[in-house]
């Protein structure tokens, strides 16, 4: 018998048997997808990718610059950022 328990801000993953549990006072995630049997790494992969551009597009935009995000076709994406002239 598995027993766990995890307090925070829950998401749950396409396919994933159990929420991944984000402690938003310390950024740690909890998550057991038993080796793939719960849940495919592959949906925890995706959400880190979109987790971190979304950090990076808030910190450019926070300096002034422009981003542009293009999804390619093995999953991965692409964000470009513009240097705006002037900004810090």
């Amino acid at each position: 018998m598995f027993n766990s328990a995890a307090s925070g801000l829950g998401i749950n993953l396409p396919g994933w048997n159990y929420p991944v549990v984000c402690d938003l006072s310390t950024g740690q995630l909890q998550f057991d997808n038993f080796n793939g049997r719960w849940g495919k790494q592959q949906e925890l992969d995706r959400f880190l990718q979109a987790y971190a551009c979304e950090l990076a597009k808030i910190a450019a935009r926070k300096k002034g610059h422009t981003v542009s995000e293009q999804m390619l076709a093995d999953g991965s994406i692409k964000l470009t950022i513009q240097v705006t002239r002037g900004a810090v």
